[in-house]
């Protein structure tokens, strides 16, 4: 089976991750002085963890875009949803430490509330809102993917009312009543599980985490696109009448990746949100689900390590580019994706393997 799903060359691709992210991040950050030119600093750790958890979303997008042909312009709204799952539970740990040294949020004390809205009952339980992350994001996928295939819509009419939702609920987090922070969100977290966040150890942790978490849905994906499901999956993305002429019922097959790929976008919310410190409306934001999709796009469609590539190849440009040349960000993010889709629509995994092939035919011997 595992040479099936992998091949020996893919388990010690796995293998290696794995070492990588379990044992040599935390030697290099832990284990090494600052002073030590291998140290890995906080930064960079935090860094490398928020990168992950993009990585995690852009697979996501992979699973629905690239091997079923749905396009989602929304699934920063199942991102944000995970991360303010998590958020409410953070808000909580932080207990009596707040500005006003009140058992509710600042936020609260300051609209001069006086109980918890009812959706913050489980916030005290960090199971609890676990289950939150999982449960919310999946639901709401559901719900909406069921009337949406239902009513067949598809291509660019799907993208459309994907973003709109995602830009709707984005508004309605904005607004202080609805009990999420409103324009500030939520931030200014001291502890989770009762250990301070704010320390070394937890950064690396949760850096660990976000990885051994992207490698375990890889697997997982891995197993999808293999099985008959995913063999399913590729043949609605090419030829959804066809199934349906078959006997294969579309939509349940497309409901049930729709809200997978949602719930494994939760996931990455709630892992990435105390890694970065904080969670607001702007998460939700329409540019904020486009780049998930430009993740995917840059790294190659349907290809599962693709998508992951593109999240570290475009996030590493990012942060080198805001603090290089700021301005011109939006710009080279724009000419990115122009680029991809004229010369590279493969992606970065297309680049890579036609220079295989042509440094393989520069080997072989000439007639």
């Amino acid at each position: 089976m595992k040479t099936t799903l992998l091949g020996t060359k893919g388990w010690t691709a796995v293998l290696a991750a794995v070492l990588v992210i379990g044992a040599l991040v935390p030697l290099l950050n832990l284990g090494l002085p600052e002073g030590n030119p291998l140290h890995l600093s906080d930064f960079h750790v935090s860094l490398l963890g928020k990168i992950l958890c993009y990585a995690i979303c852009a697979l996501a997008m992979d699973l629905i875009w690239g091997y079923t042909g749905i396009l989602s312009l929304g699934h920063g709204l199942f991102f944000a949803l995970g991360g303010y799952a998590m958020g409410m539970y953070l808000m909580r740990q932080i207990g009596r430490d707040g500005q006003y040294h009140s058992d509710m949020p600042d936020f609260m004390v300051f609209l001069n509330w006086k109980t918890f809205p009812w959706h913050w009952a489980l916030s005290d339980s960090f199971v609890g809102q676990l289950l939150l992350v999982i449960l919310v994001p999946g639901l709401l996928a559901f719900v909406f993917g069921y009337f949406a295939f239902r009513s067949r819509i598809k291509g660019v009419y799907f993208s459309i009312i994907t973003q709109a939702l995602t830009y709707a609920a984005m508004l309605l987090f904005f607004r202080n009543e609805t009990g999420f922070g409103g324009n500030n969100g939520f931030t200014d977290f001291k502890r989770i599980v009762g250990v301070p966040i704010a320390t070394s150890a937890m950064r690396v942790t949760l850096c660990v985490a976000s990885g051994l978490v992207l490698i375990a849905f890889y697997l997982m994906a891995r197993f999808i696109v293999a099985s008959k499901y995913g063999r399913v999956l590729q043949a609605i993305r090419d030829a959804e009448t066809r199934v349906m002429f078959t006997g294969y019922n579309p939509i349940a097959y497309k409901l049930g990746i729709w809200t997978l790929s949602a719930v494994m976008c939760g996931v990455a919310g709630a892992l990435y949100v105390p890694q970065v410190g904080i969670i607001n409306p702007g998460e939700m934001s329409p540019s904020a689900s486009i780049e998930i999709a430009i993740w995917a796009a840059v790294g190659g469609r349907a290809t599962l390590i693709g998508p992951i590539l593109g999240a570290f190849f475009v996030n590493g440009a990012k942060s080198w580019f805001t603090v290089a040349f700021p301005e011109f960000w939006l710009f080279f993010l724009g000419a990115l994706f122009i680029a991809v889709t004229l010369f590279l629509p493969e992606g970065l995994v297309g680049l890579i393997a036609q220079m295989r092939q042509v440094r393989r035919r520069s080997k072989e011997p000439r007639p």
